[in-house]
């Protein structure tokens, strides 16, 4: 769904892209910092209770999934290691984010199974969302489908999060809950989509 605001966040990213290939910085150094820095804002404060600080320090770092492709464009240094690279590092700062908040919930002094259960379906349906479409795209079809992609996910659960680290009641819940079953229905749709593809190639499914 957010694939329709690539043109408008290409117009913001490429200057940005020119300024940091300018120093010298290689595409994959910048989504290895990415990474790190969400990896760093989730566990180093969501365990804490820290949902707002920790949710505005991956924000920042989750622009750096935009700015490396800018610097790859710019420099024409786009390779498949680097999407490769870029895929693997999104499925570690996703992880990242959700076991932050497992270790948060899953204390003793703050025990809540159904928000330790809920991130732990949102971890797992999203890593099935993203590994459908790796399988498909391995097998030479097409899975770009869904309600929920990464984007979509990102922006309810940092939202979500953020929001109850200021204090707004059941926020958390309630967007977990809805990352949970987006993300779902998203594989669903995908598995649908490779069934149909694979039919209409005239293979049994």
């Amino acid at each position: 769904m957010l694939n329709q605001l690539r043109p408008a966040l290409s117009r913001v990213t490429s200057p940005v892209g020119q300024a940091l290939a300018r120093t010298g910085v290689t595409p994959n150094t910048i989504t290895i910092i990415g990474t790190l820095g969400v990896v760093a804002g989730a566990l180093g404060f969501y365990p804490f209770g820290q949902f707002f600080w920790g949710t505005i320090v991956i924000t920042i770092f989750v622009f750096f999934d935009l700015f490396d492709g800018a610097v790859a464009r710019v420099t024409g240094r786009t390779s498949r290691f680097g999407a490769f690279l870029d895929s693997n590092m999104d499925r570690v700062s996703d992880a990242a984010i959700f076991t932050g908040l497992i270790l948060r919930f899953a204390t003793k002094d703050h025990n809540d199974m159904l928000l330790v259960c809920l991130a732990l379906v949102c971890l797992i349906s999203g890593a099935l969302v993203s590994y459908a479409r790796a399988r498909a795209e391995g097998m030479g079809l097409n899975a770009t489908i869904g309600i929920a992609e990464r984007g979509e996910r990102l922006i309810v659960s940092l939202v979500a999060i953020g929001l109850a680290g200021l204090g707004v009641p059941y926020v958390l819940a309630a967007g977990l809950w809805v990352l949970s079953v987006a993300s779902l229905i998203t594989v669903a749709q995908r598995y649908v989509a490779v069934r149909r593809q694979l039919v209409e190639a005239g293979e049994h499914a």
